[in-house]
């Protein structure tokens, strides 16, 4: 395997090489402290703010694409083949504001100022895939950015006029991605990136494959996709985390495909890919996924992480056990695949030999004459972490008994966990309130819920039960969002 020991990407408009990188070292310090970038900032260095917004451009099977990330909790290793572009690439010429920033001061769209360069990063990246965007949309993309000045209607203002100033086909991203792409093919030279740094090391395979032969020999190494979770563990609790192996950019890991009802997602897939993949196969699923963190975080954070992490919170996990999900593990050239349901073991404990890695989930799409609906109950609608989130998949018979019945839960367990006495106590049984109401006693069977700063015990148990009685409401003729079969969301 040829190999390399320095990571190669391009900032703003420069080409970048580094031999000396720490395995944990952030793009925010980079470009700060080594850099002397200070237009990006850090506030909260956790992906919350938004503060630290910069995009990043990477090579994928359908050309040069610019995404939004948290530049706070990127990791610098993670870069290599990439270009970063920074706030003071918008405006080189100190006398002439880009678009972007003029729209945000002729609408006052900034006071204190800190926040800023993060909404103007968060915005130029809408711009340039959303010309003329809508107000939603221009919501969504703002929800990873948070300010204390404006209540946001004169930076929404600002948005939906920036087309007004310039047209985004002449903007320097647009007209220059040709040469771009160019430079960035050139830095890929199929080689396996090795960087050590006294103890620390870090690599950047060259395949899925090479990736399995740097398992073989390093089976204890962290795997970091999108890093939404272990760059906190960096930032927020100052955890060693190498030997490092970042797979964010292995395009065999993003593959999706559909085959006799199943949808494959590759491990590698981020919560953008995935929203653009379910929104017309299981609404409900992508509905989710627009309340996973902010438009950064979902740029950044992958499917197969939220599974591997295996926190009881991940908000995946239940929907995807509801289904019948099943997982692919990879160990060297072996795979196994199991039942979703049966990789958590325990809390912090998943079905994952040393040296294994999950390659990609099956998810069966619902079918004809299901009901599916997922429920996530949180302080705050819009990124925030799950206190209880509950799936529900359910058949009746054409007597309206229950033919089938799946129920799990986020945040009642040490993992995602099935309601399998809730379960039982439905079963076969006409679909009507009684049935639901006399159901609820199997909860205590099923669930012994932690109290914690988002929820106690209490709340929980009683939240989850509401839960099961919403969807009940839900599928019996009351107004709802429940999906009904496999395209359809009643």
């Amino acid at each position: 395997m040829k190999t390399r020991s320095e990571i190669r990407f391009i900032l703003n408009g420069e080409d970048v090489c580094l031999t000396e990188v720490a395995p944990d070292e952030m793009l925010l310090d980079y470009l700060r402290l080594r850099r002397s970038l200070v237009g990006t900032k850090e506030g909260c260095a956790e992906g919350d703010c938004g503060a630290c917004t910069v995009l990043v451009g990477r090579l994928t099977p359908d050309g040069l694409v610019y995404e939004s990330v948290n530049s706070c909790i990127r990791f610098l290793g993670s870069l290599d083949g990439t270009h970063v572009v920074t706030v003071e690439h918008l405006a080189p010429a100190s006398d002439k504001l880009h678009p972007v920033q003029q729209a945000l001061v002729d609408f006052h769209g900034s006071q204190c100022g800190f926040c800023t360069p993060g909404f103007v990063m968060s915005l130029y990246a809408l711009w340039m895939q959303e010309p003329n965007p809508s107000e939603q949309r221009i919501e969504k993309a703002l929800q990873g950015n948070l300010c204390r000045c404006t209540g946001y209607e004169p930076i929404v203002r600002a948005a939906h006029a920036v087309s007004s100033y310039a047209d985004a086909r002449n903007d320097p991203l647009a007209t220059e991605r040709a040469e771009i792409t160019s430079r960035l093919k050139s830095m890929r030279d199929g080689a396996r990136v090795e960087i050590k740094t006294d103890t620390k090391r870090f690599y950047v395979p060259a395949s899925v494959d090479d990736l399995a032969d740097i398992l073989d020999m390093e089976p204890k190494a962290r795997i970091v996709a999108g890093a939404t979770d272990v760059g906190l563990w960096v930032t927020k609790f100052m955890r060693e985390i190498a030997p490092v192996v970042f797979i964010g950019h292995l395009d065999e890991l993003r593959r999706t495909s559909e085959k006799d009802g199943i949808l494959t997602i590759g491990a590698g897939v981020s919560y953008t890919e995935a929203f653009k993949l379910l929104a017309g196969r299981v609404p409900a699923l992508a509905d989710l996924i627009d309340r996973i963190g902010g438009e950064q975080v979902r740029n950044m954070g992958t499917l197969g992480g939220n599974i591997a992490n295996g926190s009881p919170i991940g908000d995946t996990p239940p929907p995807l056990i509801a289904l019948g999900a099943t997982l692919t593990l990879r160990k060297g050239k072996a795979r196994r695949t199991i039942p979703l349901e049966k990789f958590f073991i325990d809390y912090g404990k998943q079905d994952r030999q040393a040296g294994e890695f999950v390659e990609a989930v099956h998810v069966p799409l619902p079918t004809s004459g299901s009901r599916f609906a997922i429920y996530k109950i949180t302080k705050r609608r819009d990124e925030d972490i799950t206190a209880t989130l509950g799936a529900f998949n359910l058949t009746l018979g054409a007597s309206g008994k229950v033919a089938a019945i799946r129920i799990a839960y986020g945040g009642m367990a040490a993992t995602p966990k099935r309601a399998h006495a809730v379960e039982t106590a439905l079963a076969g049984k006409p679909w009507t309130r009684e049935t639901v109401d006399a159901a609820l006693e199997a909860y205590e069977k099923d669930f012994k819920p932690l109290a914690d700063m988002r929820a106690s015990a209490e709340y929980r148990m009683l939240a989850s039960k509401n839960l099961l009685i919403r969807f009940f409401l839900e599928t019996s003729g009351h107004a709802g969002p429940v999906q009904v079969g496999r395209y359809e969301a009643a």
